[in-house]
């Protein structure tokens, strides 16, 4: 029978939840790295026992955690995540120049046929790559490079690099968005880069229209259908049809098209799912009213899902890394807010339960489908 593995990143340590292909009763596992802050944990499609996590300290730094035996145990494998080539500047709120410096990991995305290559998504905003499992990690330096890059600013979360997309049907495509900068995509594994933001509008730019400078909130698309992305603007909904080129608002009848995560059912291409937030300066749900909002329709209108969530008083945000979906049938849908709660949806969003509660704030949320 299939089991499902859920992996949690939180601010005060990793918890992994198991269940068997049911998908009803539930063990935690946890804390593991008590008292860090885990950015992020991912399994490799590769091989699901290997998972890697990003640590983070402000006071000890980054590390990079690495396991074989499905987290069993874990060993730490190599953090020298050194900026290639010119230094350069980036913007700063006041519209200053800064240097560019590393602070830390937020997303790790494993390739999908190698469990030893995996990327890393960096602040301030650069993206990373190994491909020993880990042990040495090599900037791919044309994005930061990139012409535009003086005229990226940090969001409110930092200049974080939060997003990594990797196109299974174009192996040398890879895209990505930054926080605040927009989206990038490479047909060349990284090499050369170029801005994916035609149609996005952002009413706090001096140019509303600009080439960069959006906050995206996050990006997600189906395997099967790479081209069509969708993304969770810090205002708006957008979709893609090819491949970022060219990008229009689905916000539809959301109650609020302000956001963090958006993530695809996994075997409806077109079915896409968020959590409306009621604003920037106001980040818990419309009405304290914790609803998934589902479209079926790849965005053109939208229905609320709410059974087992809860209703009223409540005033968590979901924050970007922290949705997720696993590959049963049918299929399954995950979240962590930051009260720490997790939510599992067994039936496509249209029923939830609670699987942890009581945990540290959750910043991630992935899932490994287990044969």
């Amino acid at each position: 029978m299939q089991g499902v593995r859920v992996l949690v990143g939180t601010r005060k340590g990793a918890f992994i939840i198991h269940a068997d292909g049911n998908r009803r009763q539930w063990r935690i596992d946890g804390p593991l790295f008590g008292g860090w802050e885990i950015y992020h944990l991912a399994g490799s499609p590769a091989d699901p026992q290997r998972l890697y996590a990003s640590q983070a300290s402000d006071w000890f730094g980054q590390v990079i955690q690495r396991s074989d035996d499905g987290g069993a145990t874990w060993a730490a494998v190599g953090n020298d995540f050194s900026y290639q080539g010119e230094v350069g500047q980036h913007q700063w709120y006041d519209g200053s120049l800064r240097p560019w410096t590393f602070k830390r990991i937020w997303h790790l995305e494993p390739a999908a046929d190698d469990p030893d290559t995996v990327y890393a998504g960096a602040e301030d905003a650069a993206l990373f790559v190994s491909r020993d499992g880990g042990h040495s990690w090599c900037e791919l330096p044309g994005l930061r490079q990139h012409g535009t890059g003086r005229d990226w600013m940090p969001g409110a979360g930092g200049m974080c690099l939060h997003t990594i997309l990797l196109n299974p049907a174009r192996p040398g495509r890879i895209t990505v968005a930054i926080s605040a900068a927009g989206s990038f995509r490479s047909d060349d594994h990284g090499e050369t880069w170029k801005p994916i933001n035609r149609g996005l509008h952002s009413e706090q730019l001096p140019e509303p229209g600009a080439e960069v400078g959006h906050c995206v909130h996050r990006l997600a698309a189906h395997p099967s259908q790479p081209d069509t992305l969708f993304m969770q603007k810090h205002w708006d909904v957008m979709r893609s049809d090819d491949g970022g080129d060219s990008w229009v608002e689905v916000s539809g009848n959301l109650p609020s098209d302000f956001g963090f995560p958006i993530a695809v059912h996994p075997h409806e291409p077109q079915t896409i799912y968020v959590v409306p937030i009621k604003s920037d300066s106001e980040h818990y749900p419309p009405e304290g009213k914790l609803r998934v909002y589902r479209s079926r329709s790849g965005g053109r209108d939208w229905e609320p899902l709410s059974h087992g969530l809860p209703q009223q008083h409540c005033y968590v945000n979901v924050l970007r890394d922290a949705m997720a979906v696993d590959q049963c049938d049918p299929g399954g849908i995950y979240f962590g807010t930051t009260g720490g709660q997790v939510y599992a949806s067994n039936d496509g969003g249209d029923s939830w339960q609670t699987i942890a509660a009581h945990l540290p704030a959750v910043l991630s949320v992935e899932v490994q489908t287990l044969n």
